[in-house]
């Protein structure tokens, strides 16, 4: 049983990922080296952080590099909030007595900082912060605060937090929220892959507190019945988004159908929920079978409902919710050259062919 939990801060917790590339690009460019884009710079950086220095900016001392870095940091770390559901999964740790601890790199000035902002130091029993190297910390904690590596759980977005618990003797779970990819987690091999806090919190409570494995309950979960809109706007663009839950390829919005919910009202809701737009003239073109997809983070089995429709409003203005971390409108044809998920391939080229021969998609029955 998980009676203990000890959480990674930056991507775990809080969001700092636009503030920590912008004080990084500065050291770079200080350096003499080419800033870089979100992409690149969620597969190049590792921890310990000396690693990504040493692979990029060998010739400059240490302690120059960190005066560079803490003091761009110190300005863009305003932008640094709360995770969705890192509140709710604190509160939930202190609901059912689950002692918390932090194990993190952040320095202790701008951890305090963060902390005067989104108030999460209240739910965390004890913080260790400034830590270059995990591995080194682990043992530590367990034997200061007498924590029994069977009964404790370490949850991070990166390969290091990953490799910490193995270390330590400790389960591990990581989370899609932070700065490594799927790939990247998946070859870390952690005991269990979650999009975000809140689906780790409903598994615990599932499992009475246990951990299950990665693939638990897979093979006895009925298919799901799911909906997803390919969404065209008034210059006959389509709305792509990229999630962290698909591998970070490009797809389309949609999600669940809930029980006495009608197709097309799920999907009206799900875009909703997803993109902030409101549709109209929804057809129906294809269905689909995803049965545990390797590009999804998860092992499961889909019956995916893939719909076209257009956004009522003429300048139609998306907002993400945290399911979603791009989007972009684009023509049919420059849609099917971003690299996508294979479902959302599918649905392009059945859309295109429908285009081509001038056959229609069929509206929904009322």
């Amino acid at each position: 049983m998980i009676r203990n939990i000890i959480f990674d801060w930056s991507g775990t917790l809080v969001d700092d990922l636009p503030a920590v590339l912008k004080a990084s690009n500065f050291v770079l460019t200080q350096s003499g080296k080419a800033a870089m884009s979100l992409e690149q710079f969620r597969a190049e950086f590792a921890l310990p952080f000396t690693k990504f220095y040493d692979r990029h900016t060998p010739a400059v001392p240490m302690p120059q590099l960190e005066a560079w870095f803490h003091t761009e940091y110190r300005q863009a770390q305003a932008s640094v909030v709360a995770l969705p559901h890192a509140r709710e999964f604190l509160e939930f740790c202190r609901a059912n007595r689950l002692r918390t601890f932090l194990l993190s790199t952040i320095h202790t000035d701008h951890y305090r900082a963060q902390c005067a902002v989104t108030g999460l130091d209240a739910f965390l029993d004890r913080a260790y912060t400034d830590v270059r190297d995990k591995r080194e910390k682990i043992h530590e904690i367990l034997r200061e605060n007498q924590l029994r590596p069977d009964e404790t759980l370490f949850i991070g977005d990166m390969e290091h937090d990953i490799a910490t618990a193995r270390h330590g003797g400790i389960h591990s779970c990581a989370v899609l929220t932070g700065y490594n990819t799927l790939e990247q987690l998946r070859a870390a091999q952690p005991d269990l892959i979650v999009e975000h806090l809140d689906e780790l919190r409903r598994g615990l409570l599932n499992n009475n507190f246990q951990l299950p494995p990665a693939a638990a309950g897979a093979a006895l979960e009925p298919p799901l019945a799911t909906v997803g809109g390919l969404i065209f706007n008034a210059q006959n663009e389509v709305l792509m988004i990229r999630t962290h839950k698909w591998s970070g390829l490009w797809g389309i919005p949609g999600g669940k159908i809930k029980r006495g919910e009608s197709s097309s009202a799920a999907l009206r809701r799900e875009l909703k929920e997803e993109t902030g737009l409101n549709i109209t003239d929804i057809r129906f073109v294809l269905v689909q079978d995803c049965i545990s997809s390797k590009e999804f983070y998860r092992d499961a089995h889909f019956v995916l409902l893939n719909y076209t429709c257009r956004a009522t409003a003429q300048n139609p203005r998306v907002v993400l919710n945290e399911e979603a971390r791009a989007f972009q409108w684009l023509s049919l044809a420059s849609a099917k050259k971003l690299k996508l998920n294979r479902p959302t391939k599918i649905l392009l080229d059945a859309v295109a062919k429908m285009r081509k021969t001038g056959a229609g998609a069929r509206k929904p029955k009322k």
